[in-house]
């Protein structure tokens, strides 16, 4: 029963109805000037207004304004559940004309449809409540009702106040349903709004790995070195743990802050420096002096590999050594790369027997690697071999191959 009644006494019925008579103001207007209310039938009338008013309308439509106004007056008085839902600009090409002057015809005449309505139903409601005291019998367009029912007559009224006011409760849905069709984003807009917001998921996705991979990687060297340094208690090693905290935690506000400039959206985010293929010594060294016996081999030719995968090599790398230096502190880390037949090869490797051992292949930084090696059109594994963690990656060296 609430569903039933709750929708004749909500804000949104009453206010989407405003909106209906307003579209009929206009054609009650045109039809006053031409061809006037004296002595023509109501068909006449009707003709005469349909082809004047859709004229005037789509005359109206050409105007690029007419559709930003009409936007905003919808978003304000149809209520949409989503404004965006309603676009709130001027028409930018033929398809924007067309629909603007679609939802203008269709506008007017629903809103007279409304507005006979309206009028009909207030007029047959104050007959039938006044209809007992009258002298002679009701009459309602030309049937003359029994005087014995006119005692009876004010019960109809609730059951015509109720079917009027779900005619307008559905008719300002259809108005909103239109408005979305003709006023909202066309297909081609949708679309293009849809790939705007992949990318910007891309993006912070992205965001999201770098600051994963540089600000994991320099949490876990300082722990382990923070760690060692308290256990060793030698006054050499102390500094050196010292040393390689300090300049991993200013390696990770070097990242910190390269990632803030592209969130910030600032001009220096297409200048902001990314780590590459060439820092992977540091990195190296970083784990060595975590106490990680680390042997790299590394056969890139100079200048052959793009930017964006010498940025996502190193990143990938980064993640790897972060995974061995957690899981297992203190083991040796093999690390290979080359170009192959086309293709960049990335092979870490590390023990896979230590206490630290809990890998299932699906943590974060494994999914993110995936993630790269993905979109750049390569492929990542990661699992056992036999005593041995291996993480292997093929990226193409031509985007998109």
């Amino acid at each position: 029963m609430p569903r039933i009644i709750a929708p004749l006494f909500a804000a949104a019925t009453y206010v989407r109805w405003l909106h209906l008579l307003i579209g009929a103001v206009f054609a009650g207007v045109v039809l006053l000037v031409y061809p006037g209310t004296e002595g023509v039938s109501t068909l006449d009338a009707i003709m005469w207004s349909v082809p004047i008013d859709s004229t005037l309308l789509t005359l109206a439509a050409l105007v690029p304004g007419m559709r930003r106004a009409e936007g905003v007056q919808a978003r304000l008085l149809l209520m949409p559940d989503r404004e965006e839902d309603i676009g709130a600009g001027p028409s930018r090409g033929p398809a924007d004309l067309r629909r603007t002057a679609l939802w203008l015809i269709g506008r007017v005449a629903l809103g007279m449809a409304v507005a006979v309505l309206s009028i009909n139903t207030l007029t047959v409601g104050t007959l039938l409540l006044t209809a007992p005291g009258r002298d002679n019998p009701l009459v309602l367009y030309g049937h003359r009702l029994p005087a014995g029912l006119d005692p009876w007559c004010p019960l109809l009224v609730p059951p015509l106040l109720f079917s009027a006011g779900w005619l307008l409760v559905w008719a300002g849905r259809f108005q909103l349903a239109m408005a979305v069709r003709l006023l909202g984003p066309s297909p081609a807009e949708r679309l293009a709004e849809a790939e705007l917001r992949a990318e910007r998921l891309l993006e912070r996705n992205r965001l999201a790995r770098e600051l994963h991979d540089s600000i994991g990687h320099a949490l876990t060297v300082t722990v382990l070195q923070a760690g060692a340094a308290r256990e060793v208690g030698d006054q050499a090693f102390v500094a050196k743990a010292l040393e390689v905290i300090e300049e991993t935690g200013r390696q990770a506000m070097d990242d910190l802050e390269r990632t803030l400039v592209l969130l910030r959206d600032s001009p220096d985010a297409t200048a902001a420096e990314h780590p590459g293929i060439d820092q992977l010594p540091r990195l190296f060294e970083t784990a060595r002096a975590a106490g990680s016996l680390v042997e790299a081999w590394i056969d890139i030719p100079r200048g052959q590999l793009p930017g964006v995968l010498s940025r996502e090599a190193y990143r990938i790398v980064q993640e790897a050594v972060t995974n061995a230096l957690r899981h297992a502190p203190g083991e040796p880390l093999s690390v290979r790369i080359a170009v192959r037949d086309g293709q960049l090869e990335l092979r870490m490797a590390n023990s896979a027997t230590g206490p630290g051992q809990t890998r299932r292949g699906g943590g974060k930084g494994l999914r993110g690697v995936r993630e790269r090696a993905s979109l750049l059109g390569g492929e990542a594994t990661a699992g056992r071999e036999e005593d041995t963690w291996v993480l292997a990656v093929r990226l193409p060296l031509r985007l998109g191959a």
